[in-house]
């Protein structure tokens, strides 16, 4: 008689598999690829070497490029899944927002002319890994112009607010958001061509390890998506 227990066993497509386990799978698969694609490159660069023909070299050329954005890809994914490890420095309040802001220009052109910046910060700094935490915030900024914009522009405020210092966007939407309970916090939930659901994932985490947080609400009276990132001060 089959124990009863089998009867009462979790269907497999419905198995809860810790991001762990996930992730180690994700370093080794991208790991065994890449080893491939680096054979693939090599004997792509000895075609170059002996091909006489002109077009052959260029369609040579065109596929070693293609093996290096495949290798950039899972570099990009392994990165983030990957741990969190801050190198933490002292850095001026100002001079994140300045930054940020100009890197956000940099990566996102459109930008500009879409973004209302309003900062009231002074001398206060925060202990951060500024490389880290601006791969954080620039994925904010890229939700906020690829996702249901609405009419109008996106406001950005920067501040301080005693020990804490809080940036802000507020995204015009074209429609109604049910819930923001999860937002950011379920990886590999939304996934499209060359995007796999881990961008405010790997946000989260990195805001995390700063002892920091990001949070999103929906103020339905104004169709607006309010996305708040605080951050401790060291100096007030």
């Amino acid at each position: 008689m089959a124990d009863q227990r089998d009867h009462e066993r979790e269907p497999i497509d419905e198995l809860q598999v810790p991001m762990r386990d996930i992730s180690r799978f994700v370093r080794q698969l991208s790991h065994d690829i890449r080893n491939s694609l680096n054979a693939a490159e090599l004997q792509a660069a000895f075609i170059t070497e002996i091909a006489e023909d002109e077009d052959l070299k260029a369609d040579v050329k065109r596929l070693r490029e293609i093996f290096s954005e495949l290798a950039k890809s899972l570099q990009q994914l392994t990165n983030a899944l990957g741990d969190v490890k801050l190198s933490p420095i002292e850095y001026r309040a100002g001079d994140l927002v300045d930054d940020l802001r100009r890197k956000v220009t940099e990566t996102f052109p459109q930008a500009e002319s879409e973004l209302d910046w309003k900062a009231m910060v002074d001398n206060a700094t925060l202990n951060i890994d500024p490389q880290l935490l601006q791969i954080a915030l620039l994925e904010v900024f890229d939700n906020a112009l690829r996702h249901d914009r609405g009419t109008g522009k996106i406001e950005v405020a920067a501040q301080n607010e005693g020990t804490t210092f809080v940036l802000t966007l507020r995204e015009p939407k074209t429609g109604h958001i049910a819930s923001m309970d999860t937002w950011g916090r379920e990886p590999l939930r939304n996934v499209a061509h060359g995007r796999y659901g881990l961008g405010l994932y790997r946000s989260q985490r990195i805001l995390d390890a700063h002892r920091g947080r990001l949070d999103a609400h929906f103020d339905s009276d104004a169709s607006t998506l309010v996305t708040t990132i605080t951050l401790p001060l060291t100096t007030a």
